[in-house]
């Protein structure tokens, strides 16, 4: 999901190997490798002694640093192209260099093999940045004016130049059929596949039904306002300014579709890997309204219906990602991501506990972890 740094949650042996000598699996794809770079070495002053991991990520990508004789470094995307189509990423690179966003620069690719050679925007994070001032979770409010407070400002800024930029039919449509495929990762997935629960046709009606109100409400809210939509929008994928500079970087956007204008501040607020109380949640989203109304947005005229309305596409992403890190777990391999589950378990409870048409949901949600519900909602 990001890309020169592990994430927090990663186990200890994948973290440790960020910085080592890269390993390759399949001998051919070596061969192919070494003879791109060596092909890339002059023109781009390439030192291959210096070649290492820089991080996977939850696809099948994974991405290297290599220095160059100036003393700078570069990123290189090593994407199966069997597995990985990185159309996407050159396209919507492009989109928001455009927009005035800091993203990678591809310098060479090879479309044929994966390979792509990229400017690299540094191994600091806006999380990493975050975890170095405040490292408790949960932790006391960011105060404005503070560090953590202005990075998320800047995350703010960022994202309405992205939104400022967008226009209809250049990215895919974040539509039904799209909302419908994620919301079914959380009964296929988490409920059926990951906690072992039938999912027979009477929970699937019930699920239905929820389903069918918080598309609804992701598609018609606000006069059904659509932008570019990141979609992994949050302090793991925006890097650190570089040194003088003030623009975060971007990472991470080869998935942006053309969408709800919710669904950025919704990722950035209710974070994958980082919690923050309602009150600052409340205070960025609040001074995000403020500026994309101020910017031209359509974020409509009362921020109660806007919140409202970012709750409810934050919930259809709570559930989608419960959906994608049992399926990384079961399919992948990738374990780690399952530690984080009961942060968007308590998201989702917590958006549902909030809105009486969505207390069913809740107790559902608490029957499927073992939970007692303490509020009297039944189906």
């Amino acid at each position: 999901m990001t890309l020169p740094v592990s994430p927090a949650s990663q186990t200890a042996s994948a973290a440790s190997a960020t910085g080592t000598r890269p390993l390759w699996t399949d001998p051919a794809r070596a061969s192919a490798f070494e003879h791109w770079l060596q092909g890339l070495g002059a023109q781009h002053s390439l030192n291959q002694d210096t070649l290492r991991l820089a991080s996977a990520d939850a696809s099948f990508r994974r991405y290297l640093r290599i220095d160059t004789a100036s003393g700078l470094s570069c990123i290189i995307m090593d994407a199966p192209p069997a597995l990985e189509n990185s159309r996407p990423f050159v396209d919507v690179a492009a989109l928001m260099a455009q927009a005035g966003l800091r993203v990678p620069k591809v310098l060479a690719w090879d479309e044929a093999q994966g390979f792509m050679l990229l400017s690299d925007l540094g191994s600091h994070t806006m999380m990493d940045i975050i975890r170095q001032q405040a490292p408790a979770e949960p932790g006391p409010a960011p105060q404005n004016g503070d560090a953590v407070h202005q990075l998320y400002m800047e995350a703010v800024d960022a994202l309405i130049r992205c939104q400022l930029a967008s226009r209809e039919g250049v990215l895919p449509a974040y539509d039904d059929a799209l909302l419908s495929r994620e919301l079914a990762l959380f009964p296929d997935w988490y409920i059926g596949r990951h906690k072992g629960i039938e999912v027979d046709p009477s929970l699937r009606d019930k699920l239905d039904g929820f389903f069918a109100q918080i598309k609804d409400s992701n598609l018609n809210a606000l006069g059904g306002a659509r932008v570019f939509v990141h979609r992994d929008f949050m302090p793991r994928n925006l890097m650190a300014a570089a040194p003088g500079g003030a623009d975060l970087g971007v990472l991470d956007f080869q998935d942006a579709v053309y969408g709800p204008i919710t669904y950025d501040i919704a990722s950035l607020m209710r974070d994958a890997f980082l919690s923050w109380d309602e009150e600052f949640v409340l205070d960025i989203t609040v001074r995000y309204w403020q500026k994309a109304r101020k910017a031209g947005l359509p974020v409509g005229e009362d921020f109660g219906e806007f919140y409202r309305a970012v709750e409810w596409m934050g919930l259809q992403r709570h559930l989608k990602i419960l959906g994608i890190f049992a399926r990384l777990t079961l399919r992948d391999g990738k374990p780690q991501y399952l530690a984080d589950t009961p942060r968007f378990i308590k998201y989702a409870r917590s958006t549902a506990s909030r809105y009486r048409q969505l207390g069913p949901l809740m107790v559902l949600l608490d029957e499927i972890e073992g939970n007692e519900t303490r509020v009297g909602y039944t189906f």
